[in-house]
């Protein structure tokens, strides 16, 4: 087998906690568990007793320096992502990075400058769910063009539900300065990144934002966002962190059908038409309307390929660390660049300054007048300083 490569992990919290038993569970991969790095002594003993042959670090940068890892994976709080993936990838250290990419798009910005600089260094970000099968599907026929182009594309994630007491017991969540936003900085990133990876970037948006709806926050938790991809393509992006009978469904309307994907991604079906839906308006007999509108199925007309996915939680991040370390022992391509974290943030930050201005939002996102704006949300909170 080629080489392994030994990584280490910044940030002991839960999150960390899983990437290092998903290192160590490593048997037939390209990875290896090699080092540990977290602010906390106390933890040095609980680690050695479940990883004794892993070295563990108090400061991270002596983790850099040690010459233990080739590569990390960042799981700090989003706070200090840019600083520590830019300081990783200038001492030569492969970097992959949980989600979010960083609190605004500025800074995210200046890392990716940093990545770019450095490209004999590989850079990735953990969006996981792009392994996903049936997302992957939805993207190859878009991309392929085999039902045509896409026209409309509408996603309802709203099964985020958090009460009270979840942003209570971290002091930081729920407000600007501590998280940099809401329910689209913390729990649809990955939606947000499926939207753009799967249909591109929009080139506008609006959105309308409830912020604190029926919770005691501030920041965003009840997001609505009508975006204008160009080409007479829209779509809409819903989601809320206040429903407990919320759902994910996922609706691309393409020229000659439909694709459907539901339950966070588990299932999906691909509707196709026979002929496109141009074609049904020039020739399908009035009659055949008639029996369509008053509900009578399209038979014949339209083709249903169902589609599921098998993988159970954590699977999916140990795909995408086996790709990254693929990256580096041999070139293969990465399933999520490091850079393209800046396209989720810059679609969260572009809503968020939707809403304060009341105006539609253009991209390339103005990425220094979103800071400003923020950096009054933080200041108006009063708990924590404005950010560079």
């Amino acid at each position: 087998m080629e080489r392994t490569i030994p990584f280490g992990v910044i940030g002991m919290g839960s999150q960390g906690a899983v990437y290092a038993k998903l290192l160590n569970d490593s048997e037939g991969k390209h990875f290896r568990l090699a080092a540990l790095s977290s602010r906390s002594e106390e933890k040095r003993e609980t680690y050695a007793k479940l990883y004794p042959d892993v070295a563990y670090f108090v400061d991270w940068k002596e983790m850099v320096a040690s010459g233990a890892v080739e590569a990390v994976i960042i799981a700090t709080p989003h706070k200090n992502h840019p600083e520590l993936a830019t300081y990783c990838m200038e001492h030569g250290v492969h970097v992959l990075l949980d989600k979010p990419a960083g609190f605004h798009s500025l800074e995210v910005s200046r890392m990716n400058d940093c990545a770019n600089a450095h490209s004999d260094v590989a850079f990735g970000m953990m969006f996981n769910q792009r392994t996903n099968a049936i997302y992957q599907r939805a993207k190859e026929v878009i991309a392929t063009g085999e039902m045509g182009k896409l026209r409309r594309v509408l996603w309802t994630t709203t099964n985020w539900w958090r009460p009270d007491r979840y942003y209570s017991n971290s002091g930081w969540r729920g407000s600007w300065g501590g998280e940099g936003g809401g329910v689209m900085m913390n729990q649809a990133a990955h939606q947000l990144d499926l939207w753009q990876w799967i249909c591109g970037m929009p080139q506008k948006l609006y959105a309308k934002v409830e912020f604190g709806a029926h919770r005691d926050i501030v920041v965003d938790n009840d997001v609505t966002i009508v975006a204008d991809f160009g080409d007479g393509v829209t779509g809409t992006f819903i989601t809320c962190a206040n429903d407990p009978l919320g759902v994910d469904r996922l609706e691309l309307t393409l020229d000659q059908g439909k694709i459907v994907i539901e339950g966070s991604g588990k299932t999906g079906s691909i509707h196709r038409l026979k002929m496109t839906e141009s074609d049904m308006n020039s020739v399908m007999p009035m009659e055949q309307v008639v029996a369509f509108i008053q509900g009578k199925p399209l038979g014949d007309l339209c083709i249903v390929e169902e589609l599921t996915c098998a993988e159970v939680w954590g699977q999916q991040h140990s795909i995408l660390i086996e790709n990254f370390a693929q990256h580096i022992v041999s070139g293969t391509p990465l399933l999520s660049p490091g850079v393209e974290g800046l396209n989720s943030l810059q679609l969260a930050n572009a809503a968020l300054l939707s809403a304060w201005a009341g105006e539609e939002v253009t991209f390339p996102l103005d990425e220094q007048r979103y800071l400003d704006a923020l950096n009054q949300a933080i200041t108006k909170e009063g708990k924590y300083d404005v950010m560079r």
